[in-house]
């Protein structure tokens, strides 16, 4: 029988700070909080101290200082911890003679778990018609699937998954996309590493993002989005376009040499701004939020991190 999850899955990071010999400060101060019933992001540059963070939480690396802690206690101490934690952070601890099969059977022996658990987990990851064969012959998507199996086999309430959509091809990034928001209305906690920022934007809750080992912003997708919404309207005359949106609530900044950015209008305002001018326009869109963009903007002035 499989044990009954903690009943608070809510992780907390608080003044975490990691450094290692040589003085590299992979981790600086770092606080965060991650809800059950819904899906963070966890996002930064290589080399911003995401996958030191994630170990960290999981009790895989020592922290210099700080805490991180999972319901409320440090991972060490949570009881019968393939039940309350799933945690996925590389595709490559399997036995490369061993099937997929054999392999979930022998951690559900360690875990005391049903055999019948693994091939639950193998169905639910899209790999039971492969589940006999030996992982040598795994393409990476299919050991990804593998690593998530593995994380849900005790069905746990939280879920630490480090860049599961590497090597994933588009359906099967549109199949963990489903899979990580029903866990999520189910009420578990998801925290999710990824590069792959536009698939973040359609899955997440909220982001965390790290640049150099330290947060430069988190929040949810609807906060950061607030206020982020522009037109891009495009004109061979910009000079008297923006002469005619300078009025308030508009917010214009030219972007090209025949392009502004506008905030505060929508296109239909700033259409008939420029039809009552008698303005030629060549292009008018409107921008949604772009967490790329973000993305960019924060971390883009210094790459350079300590190692992750």
């Amino acid at each position: 029988m499989i044990s009954a999850p903690p009943v608070d899955g809510r992780i907390v990071v608080d003044g975490l700070t990691k450094v290692f010999r040589g003085n590299i400060r992979a981790v600086d101060q770092l606080s965060f909080s991650v809800e059950p019933g819904s899906v963070t992001g966890f996002l930064g540059p290589n080399g911003a101290g995401k996958t030191t963070t994630l170990r960290m939480v999981l009790g895989l690396v020592h922290p210099t200082s700080g805490t991180a802690t999972i319901g409320g206690q440090p991972y060490r101490h949570v009881n019968n911890p393939l039940s309350a934690v799933g945690a996925a952070l590389e595709a490559s601890g399997f036995h490369p003679a061993r099937t997929a099969r054999n392999h979930l059977r022998v951690l559900c022996t360690v875990a005391d778990l049903p055999d019948s658990r693994a091939d639950a987990v193998l169905d639910l990851v899209g790999l039971r018609d492969a589940a006999r064969r030996k992982v040598r012959g795994y393409s990476l998507g299919m050991r990804q699937r593998l690593a998530l199996a593995a994380a849900l086999l005790g069905d746990p309430r939280v879920l630490v998954l480090d860049e599961p959509a590497n090597g994933l091809d588009p359906e099967g990034i549109r199949w963990l996309r489903g899979l990580l928001r029903q866990l999520a209305s189910e009420g578990r906690t998801v925290l999710v590493s990824s590069h792959q920022l536009n698939e973040v934007q359609e899955i997440a809750d909220r982001v965390v993002i790290l640049n150099r080992g330290r947060l430069v912003q988190a929040g949810s997708i609807d906060e950061l989005a607030a206020g982020s919404d522009s037109v891009l309207v495009r004109s061979p005359q910009i000079d008297a376009l923006r002469a005619a949106l300078s009025a308030p609530p508009a917010v214009v900044e030219q972007v090209e040499p025949d392009a502004l950015r506008v905030r505060g209008l929508s296109p239909a305002q700033v259409g008939h701004a420029a039809f009552v001018a008698g303005l030629e326009l060549h292009e008018l869109s409107g921008q949604r939020f772009d967490l790329e963009e973000l993305f960019f903007a924060l971390t883009q002035s210094d790459t350079t991190g300590s190692p992750q």
